[in-house]
């Protein structure tokens, strides 16, 4: 199993990736006193070793009318049924999230919707009519008071190991 060591370079990028995906790599090189050339490298090295997982565009889930932001708990008939009900939720397109937890439900969701009708849909008609659904708790966002990516400042001789999410995909 390969690991990728993290140095503070890296770091550095990755901080203001973190910030704004969209910013310049020339202007990331300035700041870490690299040329250009050097900090796509090392952005390049960072994909190809899973640190970096792509950049994406992220829209506020009320500028498209989703009112709503529930937290679902699920727990199950059967454990060992587990990857079929993921493969039921990943069709639900108001399930933004979904975690694999301890405790009592071992699945939480995050999903999105217009209005408390539109919640109560996709709980009642639509997640606990998946096969080996047991149960469900729902808990509602009032706010979202912290919204932020992973910290990346200050972390000494950090190593990745790369190939944890690719192994798993690949089973």
């Amino acid at each position: 199993m390969p690991t990728y060591h993290i140095d503070q370079i890296d770091q550095k990028i990755l901080s203001f990736l973190v910030k704004n995906a969209r910013m310049p790599f020339l202007e990331i090189a300035r700041e870490c006193g690299v040329s250009g050339a050097a900090i796509h490298q090392r952005v390049k090295r960072l994909e190809a070793n899973g640190v970096i997982t792509g950049s994406r565009l992220l829209v506020k889930p009320q500028a498209l009318g989703l009112e709503v932001c529930a937290f679902v708990s699920v727990s199950l008939l059967e454990a060992n049924k587990y990857p079929d009900v993921i493969d039921a939720l990943k069709k639900i397109s108001e399930v933004v999230e979904c975690h694999f937890v301890t405790g009592k439900y071992p699945i939480l969701l995050k999903i999105y919707c217009f209005n408390h009708d539109h919640l109560m849909e996709i709980l009642v008609n639509t997640i606990q009519k998946i096969p080996y659904v047991k149960a469900t708790e729902t808990q509602i966002s009032l706010d979202q008071a912290i919204e932020r990516q992973v910290w990346v400042k200050d972390y000494q001789n950090t190593s990745f190991s790369a190939s944890t999410k690719r192994e798993r995909e690949s089973k």
